[in-house]
């Protein structure tokens, strides 16, 4: 059974790796048609857009047929959309490939839904975890292996996504049997979905509500980020795709370093909340250093670091103490809703610091988004030390939901 896990784990990784691919390389595949800041966030835009519309369909769909079906179709869909992304020879062409990778790239209700079907209450929270993680090592993986290999040609990246997605498609084909069986499947017909009722729910929970409102706001300066870095060290230094791999990749070591040591090391020290909250007041301080201080590009590498740590230490803690206060009864429709506000800040991110850098300038995004963030460590680090959400937290044990004794 862990095997499966695993695999499904794997298809949001693939997931996510395309779109930590692809956001970084963006203005060096679009310039060859245009330079300008706010199309190429605009097509950083389409893919989130793309994961917003279908996500919630994808998840029905998954109701009436199973969950093996769509879950192998997100994946060989994905090694299609990258492969288009080698291939594309015009804007258009590139923002189809784009387009299908977002489509693709919905399969995370999908696969929490998997989850939820082969775990108890009591192990969902791990097995959830396990999704969190591998969503927040695809978004950094990705800019790394793009960063690396792109300095032999834009179209590599791309290929050795779609390889992977090929590979983790045909072995899942093979290996990974239905998780919803036949009689609790739901035949009733679809329905359009209103996008914003999962986050909306979600955010009626006062326990949950200050996470949820911090997570979209994380999101939205990373995801400025991810659009935005490559033009910043082109205009600010000069870089191409080859200075920026060594970047990325060092972003990527550090990532590894805190999922890997570091996290295991402090979280029973520390426990979930101080971890987010020192993580995004890392987050914050490295942004607006960006910002202030970064007149040289080699300048870059400790702020990177300070991301790197700060989001590989904030991000699973917040994940962590979202399921835990939601309870082990409304872990799936919590976490969902949090997917559904990473989705509406994928798309408005991108978009949104493409204007700033053109209206602006090169630094502005980056003030910005440090000024988010220090919202968003204020938020975390109010909330988690407020009594009555302790209490409300309380409230919500798993040991006290109705699903934990049966």
């Amino acid at each position: 059974m862990n095997r499966h896990r695993i695999i499904v784990a794997g298809s949001v990784l693939v997931d996510m790796l395309g779109y930590g691919l692809i956001m970084p390389l963006l203005p060096f595949m679009a310039r060859a048609w245009s330079d300008d800041a706010l199309v190429v966030g605009m097509l950083g835009s389409l893919y989130a857009a793309m994961q917003l519309l279908l996500a919630p369909m994808l998840g029905a769909v998954s109701d009436r047929i199973g969950r093996r079906p769509v879950l192998l179709l997100c994946l060989f869909g994905s090694a299609l959309a990258y492969l288009g992304l080698a291939l594309a020879d015009s804007l258009w062409f590139l923002a189809a490939a784009i387009a299908l990778g977002g489509a693709a790239g919905s399969s995370m209700p999908v696969a929490q839904a998997y989850i939820a079907d082969v775990t108890t209450p009591a192990e969902r929270a791990r097995g959830l975890g396990l999704l969190g993680a591998a969503f927040g090592l695809g978004l950094i993986g990705g800019a790394a292996i793009g960063g690396a290999l792109s300095q032999y040609g834009l179209a590599i990246p791309p290929l050795l996504a779609a390889a992977i997605a090929l590979l983790n498609a045909l072995y899942a084909t093979i290996a990974l049997p239905e998780s919803l069986p036949v009689e609790r499947r739901r035949p009733q017909p679809l329905r359009p979905h209103n996008l914003l009722a999962p986050a909306l729910s979600a955010l009626h929970m006062p326990a949950v509500r200050p996470l949820l409102i911090a997570v979209a706001l994380l999101n939205v300066a990373f995801a400025g980020l991810q659009s935005n870095i490559a033009l910043f060290t082109l205009t600010r230094f000069g870089w191409g795709p080859e200075q920026n791999a060594v970047l990325f990749v060092f972003v990527g070591l550090c990532a590894a370093f805190t999922q890997g040591v570091l996290l295991g090391r402090l979280q029973p020290q520390l426990g979930e909340a101080r971890l987010a909250s020192g993580g995004l007041g890392l987050m914050a301080a490295a942004f607006a250093l960006v910002g202030l201080v970064a007149q040289s590009g080699w300048l870059l590498f400790a702020p990177a670091a300070m991301l790197a740590i700060g989001m590989g230490l904030a991000v699973p803690a917040i994940t962590s103490l979202v399921s835990l206060r939601a309870g082990a009864g409304r872990q799936g429709a919590v976490l969902g809703g949090m997917q559904a506000l990473i989705s509406f800040a994928l798309l408005i991110g991108p978009i949104s610091f493409g204007l700033i850098f053109d209206s602006f300038g090169p630094d502005a995004p980056y003030l910005v988004s440090g000024a988010l963030l220090a919202g968003a460590w204020a938020i975390t680090t109010l909330a988690l030390t407020r009594p009555i959400l302790a209490g409300a937290s309380r409230s919500f044990r798993p040991s006290e939901d109705p699903e934990a004794q049966v």
